[in-house]
């Protein structure tokens, strides 16, 4: 896999994580340790995405 491709992967999953906690938050009764670990998971891939930047 490029980084292009690798960086485009995580973007989209980064952008589908987000849109799944939205829709958590917007519920009338969100499950909070739900959203706790879609927050972490999001902010994996942002690191991840942010090493593979740097790097090149």
């Amino acid at each position: 896999m490029s980084l292009q491709t690798h960086v485009e992967s995580l973007t989209a999953k980064h952008a589908e994580i987000e849109e799944i906690i939205t829709r958590e938050e917007h519920r009338p009764n969100p499950d909070t340790i739900r959203l706790m670990q879609l927050k972490r998971k999001k902010l994996r891939i942002k690191e991840e995405l942010n090493k593979l930047v740097v790097r090149h």
